[in-house]
Formats: structure tokens, C-alpha cells, sequence
């Protein structure tokens, strides 16, 4: 009888939610190299906006009230807004630098600070030399444009553009004698391998001495 069929009975709908998935599939955006390098793009961006607005902030209040606490905000969001800006810059060249080489590599999914994966397999020594200088440019051409728009008529003006400093130093310092054993004749991927924790400290010790160092020199 029909009312013996399916009262009670929940219709089977996986016909259509079969159809919605391969629908929200379809229109899903593809993973793509391009997406990927767009999204690490767009989180540098809202960084090095974010640091250089908290530093434009302590220093407004600090010409607006004289206030020290003031001041020494705008000294930590300064050298904060210097280093990040010198650091992103450095390594969007690298970037370009892997690009201009003709360099293997890859963009990966994780966001973080460095834009792509070097592929030391299939790059030659030229090629990397190539990309590692790029970086040094990225550095140097970061300080002459802070340099030339941030006047150092405050401390914490001062202290950004020590923050400048500071951070070629600290890619300098980690950078130039993996450089220089490699054009010795050295693996890139074996010279790198020996950055440890004392290369990275005393880096760290170096270039924080250069910052401060900046930061008194420019003071008024």
C-alpha cells in the first residue's frame, strides 16, 4: 500500500548536494603560484602599514605633548618601522633578483617572510649570486629612500632610520661571508647551512650597535 512506502522516510538528497560541492568546487579559486605570491604581497603590505602607522601615531602625540612616554614609543615604534621596512624591501629583491637570474624556485603556501623556496638543486652559482645581491641592492636603495623621507628632527625619526641601519647590517653581516665563501668556491646550499646561532648573534650584536650608533649621530 502507499502509505507503507516511505512514511517517515527522509528524502535522499545526495544527488544534490553532490551538485552544490562540484558547484562550490568549480568556482573555488585555483591555488596558483600568482595567488600565492599575491597573498604573501598583501600580508607584507598590512605589516610594514601597521608598524609605520603605530610609529606615525607616538610621534604625532610626542609633538603634540612633549610627553617622554611619548618620545619613547615613537623610539620603539621607529626602530621597529625601520626594520621592517629595510627587511621587506631586502627581500622583495631578492625576489626579483631569483626572477631576473632565471632562477628555479617556488612560492609557497605558508605566509611568512620569505616570498619564495630557492631551488639550490637547479640553480647555478651565478644564478644565486645574482639573487643574494639583489637583496643587498633591496637594502641599500630601502635606506637612501628612508633617508630622504624621514627627516631624523626627532628621536624617534632618529631611531626609524637607525632601525634602517640596523637591519642591513644584521642581512649583511649574515649574508656577505656566505657570499664570499661561495665565490671561493664553496656549495651555496653548504655555505648557508652554517649560519647557526653565533653567526646570528653576533649579527645581532652588530647591527644593533650600528642602529644605536645612527640613532645618537642623527639625534638633534
Amino acid at each position: 500500500m502507499a502509505e507503507d512506502n516511505v512514511i517517515g522516510q527522509a528524502p535522499d538528497n545526495t544527488g544534490a548536494q553532490e551538485s552544490m560541492t562540484e558547484a562550490l568546487e568549480a568556482r573555488a579559486v585555483p591555488d596558483t603560484p600568482g595567488l600565492r605570491l599575491a597573498k604573501h604581497a598583501g600580508v607584507h603590505l598590512l605589516v610594514w602599514m601597521a608598524t609605520l602607522g603605530l610609529f606615525a601615531a607616538a610621534d604625532s602625540w610626542y609633538l603634540l605633548t612633549g610627553l617622554g612616554i611619548a618620545s619613547l614609543l615613537g623610539v620603539l615604534t621607529g626602530a621597529l618601522a625601520g626594520i621592517a621596512t629595510t627587511n621587506l624591501v631586502h627581500e622583495w629583491f631578492h625576489y626579483l633578483g631569483a626572477r631576473f637570474s632565471g632562477g628555479a624556485y617556488t612560492i609557497p603556501a605558508k605566509l611568512g617572510l620569505f616570498v619564495y623556496d630557492w631551488d639550490f638543486a637547479a640553480n647555478s652559482r651565478r644564478q644565486f649570486f645574482i639573487m643574494s645581491g639583489a637583496g643587498t641592492l633591496g637594502g641599500l636603495v630601502a635606506l637612501v629612500l628612508l633617508f630622504n623621507a624621514v627627516p631624523g628632527d626627532t628621536l624617534g625619526r632618529a631611531a626609524l632610520l637607525g632601525g634602517a641601519v640596523a637591519s642591513f647590517v644584521f642581512g649583511s653581516c649574515v649574508e656577505w661571508p656566505v657570499l664570499k665563501r661561495t665565490r671561493d668556491g664553496g656549495e651555496p646550499f653548504t655555505e648557508l647551512a652554517k649560519i647557526d646561532e653565533k653567526v646570528l648573534a653576533r649579527s645581532f650584536v652588530a647591527s644593533a650597535f650600528a642602529g644605536v650608533v645612527t640613532t645618537l649621530l642623527i639625534t638633534p
